[in-house]
């Protein structure tokens, strides 16, 4: 069974840090693009940070030169390293990966995990 797993959320004070990690498991034969998306309590899904197969990335306006995506093709694992955090980047962050299984190309999704930043 494929599966995205996520550690690395927490709570943390305005100004900190936090890195966030997601491995996928399984039997899994190729990987395309792999990202962060985040969603805060009564706003839509959305885009955080995405990392393609060959490394290039592209971010939100909101997290520019903050937060940086990266990822470990041996380990199967994104990381999303979250600096200057705000009260605005409070939310669930997904991880979120286009992964080639047993079943053709599709996106698999995080249980999420939750960020909370105090001001």
């Amino acid at each position: 069974q494929v599966q995205l797993v996520e550690s690395g959320g927490g709570l943390v004070q305005a100004g900190g840090s936090l890195r966030l990690s997601c491995a996928a498991s399984g039997i899994i034969f190729r990987i395309n693009a792999m990202g962060w998306y985040r969603q805060a309590p009564g706003k839509q899904r959305e885009m955080v940070a995405r990392v393609t197969s060959s490394g290039a990335t592209n971010y939100a306006d909101s997290v520019k030169g903050r937060f940086t995506i990266s990822r470990d093709n041996a380990k199967n694992t994104v990381y999303l390293q979250m600096n200057s955090l705000n009260s605005e980047d409070t939310a669930v962050y997904y991880c979120n990966a286009e992964l080639v299984t047993i079943k053709p190309l599709r996106d698999y999704w995080g249980q999420g995990t939750q960020v909370t930043v105090s001001s």
